[in-house]
């Protein structure tokens, strides 16, 4: 029998509309991502239509790259323009938006009591990091990797698992595929990512130039950032190779 539809539960109802409401901001104000149907919304529970098609491999990056970058300047473009990363919002249609920084300071701080990080100095160092990169216009997080895209037969995209969004800099959604194609597939060269940069860069200097200047070592922040937050994945979800990408020396103050 073909399967048409597929069914996610979650724990509470809370979670469930939560979910609902950010693919709907996503369909609103994110045109480019184009989604699966939502055709129920349960008590606790999403139904969408389903896609049958692969998920993203690195050949896919330059493509993947140029829809975020579209994406991301549609919905500053929309309902980002006067949105701080520094504060979680709530958008006029209830749509809650996690704040940038305060997400992963939490984040950052777990890792280091789950042995990701050697030490007080290292998180010190990450959380210094972080801090460094809350600047410039706000996008979208919606956690990019490999298994949240999927290539239909004839080419289609469609971008899954949208449950969780915050707020995040421009470049660092693209800084996480990247990560997780290497840790799902092994290294991508130097030109790979150059070339996933710029054609981010363009897509969204399209909708106002200030957002197509995210450089290599901002990217090489949030690649580091990423480095560390994926940490706990390593092994799972398939990801089966390390990172291979240096990360900057780790610092205490000076």
């Amino acid at each position: 029998m073909r399967i048409t539809h597929f069914t996610k539960t979650y724990a509470t109802s809370e979670q469930a509309v939560a979910a609902a409401r950010h693919r709907t901001w996503l369909s609103v104000h994110a045109q480019p991502l184009r989604q699966p149907a939502l055709t129920v919304i349960g008590p606790k529970s999403l139904t969408f239509e389903w896609i049958e098609g692969r998920h993203a491999e690195p050949g896919d990056l330059p493509r993947l790259a140029g829809l975020l970058g579209d994406a991301h300047g549609t919905a500053w473009a929309s309902d980002l323009r006067s949105v701080s990363l520094n504060e979680p919002h709530t958008f006029r249609d209830g749509t809650p938006f996690g704040g940038y920084l305060a997400v992963r300071e939490v984040a950052l701080r777990r890792r280091l009591e789950q042995g990701h990080l050697p030490d007080r100095i290292a998180l010190h160092a990450m959380l210094t990091l972080l801090e460094k990169t809350v600047e410039g216009p706000a996008a979208f997080y919606k956690d990019s990797n490999p298994r949240n895209f999927l290539f239909t037969e004839d080419g289609t995209l469609f971008t899954l698992d949208t449950d969780d969004l915050t707020l995040a800099p421009f470049g660092y959604d693209l800084a996480k595929l990247i990560a997780t194609l290497v840790m799902t597939y092994g290294p991508l060269g130097p030109p790979a990512i150059d070339e996933a940069l710029s054609t981010y860069n363009e897509a969204a200097g399209r909708h106002d130039s200030r957002l197509g200047t995210t450089d290599r070592e901002r990217l090489d922040d949030f690649l580091a950032l990423h480095c560390v937050l994926t940490a706990p994945y390593a092994g799972r979800n398939g990801y089966r190779f390390g990172w291979p990408v240096p990360r900057p020396r780790l610092q205490g103050p000076a």
